[in-house]
């Protein structure tokens, strides 16, 4: 379990933290209103257990030059195997941290609401989720584990 210290809102919640690494070899160029479909291999916050996948598609819908940045609009779910699935959607900007709404859920997930929060550690590579569960009952234990420490877990001018 994670040592979270946020509002009110965020101490009534079951709390469970996922990592999503990028399992593609290539990017290519988006434009506006481009789906981007894609699906990732989700892990423990431990990094020690691969739990699922995420799956879904993102909408380019306003590019930022000077930043280098994108959003989008994002409609995934992340699969957790027998433990079942939690459906997001929302807005998604890539040069920040972004919060979006829980649609639903199945299996041990099932009346879940409420957010996660998408942290971006290596931009689209690797990424960071906090959900904020509400609806449900406590999570098997296998699935709340205490969390390695963020990083992009490279050396500088690391070389490919």
């Amino acid at each position: 379990m994670t040592n979270l210290k946020q509002g009110f809102y965020y101490q009534m919640c079951v709390c469970m933290c996922v990592f999503s690494l990028y399992s593609a070899d290539s990017i290519s160029q988006a434009y506006i209103c481009d789906l981007a479909p894609f699906s990732n291999k989700l892990y423990s916050g431990e990094l020690r257990k691969r739990l699922g996948i995420t799956a879904g598609l993102c909408v380019l819908i306003q590019h930022f030059l000077e930043q280098n940045a994108d959003r989008y609009e994002a409609i995934y779910s992340f699969y957790f195997g027998d433990y079942g699935h939690i459906s997001v959607q929302g807005a998604y900007l890539t040069l920040s941290d972004t919060h979006l709404a829980m649609t639903g859920g199945s299996g041990v997930f099932e009346g879940v609401s409420g957010t996660v929060k998408l942290q971006q550690i290596v931009f689209p590579f690797k990424l960071f989720y906090t959900f904020y569960l509400r609806g449900i009952k406590d999570l098997p234990a296998e699935l709340v584990v205490n969390l390695v420490p963020l990083t992009p877990a490279a050396i500088a001018n690391f070389t490919n």
